[in-house]
């Protein structure tokens, strides 16, 4: 049971093993009541770590009653299933706490790119992104990273197929400026989108590897009114570690 002298962020984490630990020594569907009453949470608070147990799948719900869930049974297996999206999630998460900015994993689909996690920046004026939105590689910053990764012969055909179309007055098309991007982007690592898919949004994107293979671009969107220099150190220094984190696995 969770120690009362414990800081909030610790209990917080006890109780949440304290939940698991007694759904699945019970080995039956348990109402909420019955959890707060054998573990002394309130309910207020129970009600909160059921939600976000069941929606990360370590419990499941029927009805009013929660049980373990498949989440669970990943964690012990010898070769965890985790889909690309699991294995992203905590690490696009951390990076958005860290800059409280918009922060997001996307995955190539032929010619453009798809969000496969994203988090929202807290602040009131922040830019969305929707969970499987896509969109043309070359407006945002995760599609010219995921360029820039690109073989040559397959930049060639992405030329040769493509008409880029153009969302703002400051949106690269040409084939021989989007070039130089991508010569500089691969000398850097880090790609740049200046309010050219979204007036007032400034993107960095980076390609991220599970070994040689380039699986997706993590990257952030950041407001030009708290763009700076500063702001621009820390978000390309935390991207450089977050895929860094990445590729160990």
């Amino acid at each position: 049971m969770a120690d009362p002298s414990a800081p909030a962020t610790v209990k917080s984490a006890i109780r949440t093993l304290d939940i698991i630990e007694y759904i699945v020594a019970r080995d039956r569907p348990l109402m909420a009541q019955e959890i707060a009453a054998a573990l002394g949470i309130p309910v207020s608070s129970l009600s909160y770590l059921l939600v976000t147990l069941t929606e990360r799948g370590y419990l499941t719900r029927e009805g009013r009653r929660y049980s373990a869930g498949p989440g669970l049974e990943r964690l012990q297996a010898h070769s965890p299933a985790f889909t690309l999206a699991e294995k992203v999630a905590p690490l696009v998460r951390t990076l958005r706490i860290q800059l409280n900015e918009t922060t997001s994993f996307f995955v190539r689909r032929d010619w453009h790119v798809e969000a496969l996690v994203t988090e929202p920046s807290e602040h009131a004026l922040r830019y969305a992104v929707r969970t499987g939105a896509d969109a043309p590689l070359h407006g945002f910053s995760a599609g010219k990273a995921l360029l820039a990764a690109m073989p040559d012969d397959e930049l060639d055909r992405y030329f040769a197929e493509t008409d880029r179309q153009v969302f703002t007055d400051t949106t690269i098309t040409s084939e021989a400026a989007m070039r130089a991007d991508i010569a500089r982007i691969r000398l850097s690592g880090i790609a740049r989108t200046d309010q050219e898919h979204t007036p007032g949004i400034i993107g960095l994107g980076r390609a991220a590897r599970i070994g040689d293979d380039v699986v997706g671009a993590f990257s952030v969107a950041i407001p030009t009114v708290r763009f700076d220099a500063a702001s621009e150190r820390r978000a390309i220094d935390l991207l450089n570690k977050t895929v860094d984190l990445f590729a160990l696995g």
